[in-house]
């Protein structure tokens, strides 16, 4: 009977503990999410490039929308680790904002890519970002051409093109399986 009272309780601990932790999560997510937008209001205003908070590695570059998925959120420099967990983000081997050629933006596909599930060919994306050098706010819109799951050792879309293009990347099947071997891959135009 004592057992079943001690076992019991630490179960109760251990519910509890990871409930907490969740929950610091979340808030932690979404306290992250309203200083990346403040600071690419911020940023936008003063000029220059402004993180979201004095540690972090990373910065806003960009606004990401979808509007036939309602989707919009702040596109981070780098696509580290670190700053995939705070939102999507630019590959630095891709062309840069405002640029010609192929510019890769990669997401999670339990966050912030799972949208994406529900795309489709011909859905417009407006990426705005900040060009100090041609006079503040620039826009561009794309056309979705293409969707694919590819082998993530099929990197033939990720590769420069010679016209603007936008790509967007994560990993597939969408959800929070742990599961996830292929990629799934939206080209725009």
């Amino acid at each position: 009977m004592k057992t079943l009272r001690i076992a019991a309780v630490l179960l109760f601990l251990a519910g509890t503990v990871l409930t907490a932790r969740a929950a610091y999560l979340r808030v932690k997510a979404e306290l992250a999410g309203i200083l990346i937008r403040h600071a690419w209001n911020e940023s936008i205003k003063m000029g220059h490039p402004h993180p979201p908070w004095p540690s972090a590695d990373t910065h806003p570059v960009a606004r990401l929308q979808i509007p036939h998925l309602g989707y919009d959120e702040i596109v981070l420099d780098a696509a580290t680790p670190r700053a995939l967990a705070f939102g999507p983000a630019r590959l630095h081997s891709s062309a840069a904002l405002g640029e010609r050629g192929n510019l890769v933006l990669a997401g999670h596909r339990t966050s912030w890519f799972r949208p994406l599930a529900g795309i489709r060919q011909g859905d417009k994306i407006q990426l705005d970002w900040f060009d100090p050098h041609h006079g503040g706010l620039r826009s561009r819109t794309y056309t979705v051409t293409m969707i694919r799951v590819v082998n993530p050792l099929d990197v033939s879309l990720l590769q420069p093109t010679s016209e603007s293009a936008l790509t967007l990347i994560t990993c597939y099947p969408f959800g929070s399986s742990p599961h996830s071997p292929l990629r799934f891959i939206v080209r725009a135009q």
